[in-house]
């Protein structure tokens, strides 16, 4: 796919997805997008031990901030024609998405965890 200076994009960034600016095409491989708002906050953790809270380095990982711009390979760019939202708004709303996402495993893991609790006792129920 090919993009122009100033068309807007959404992009991947890492674990993150932002609604973006090209700003310059750098190779047929890369552009550098300006950021203008967050799409989907990035993902905590250590991507190579997903859902082990246990890593020896949990990483902590920001949003791109307002106006940065970002090295990113053509193949996570796509055209975007819709509005682009606020930054801090958009940026709110990207974490909240993803704290309810967690939330809500959360509790299926502890309902999954009640679950399989009851069929261990009927799977193997004490001896006398």
């Amino acid at each position: 796919m090919s993009f122009q200076i100033g068309d807007r994009v959404i992009a991947e960034y890492k674990t993150g997805v932002y609604y973006g600016e090209v700003v310059e095409m750098t190779s047929s491989m890369k552009a550098a997008v300006r950021i203008l708002a967050v799409k989907d906050h990035p993902t905590q953790g250590d991507l190579h031990n997903p859902m082990d809270p246990s890593v020896a380095f949990f990483h902590q990982r920001r949003a791109l901030s307002h106006q940065e711009i970002a090295l990113m390979p053509i193949a996570t760019i796509r055209p975007y024609a819709g509005e682009v939202p606020d930054y801090q708004v958009s940026l709110k709303r990207a974490l909240l998405a993803q704290i309810d996402k967690l939330s809500d495993m959360e509790a299926w893991a502890r309902r999954s965890l009640q679950e399989l609790d009851q069929l261990s006792k009927e799977y193997f129920p004490p001896s006398n």
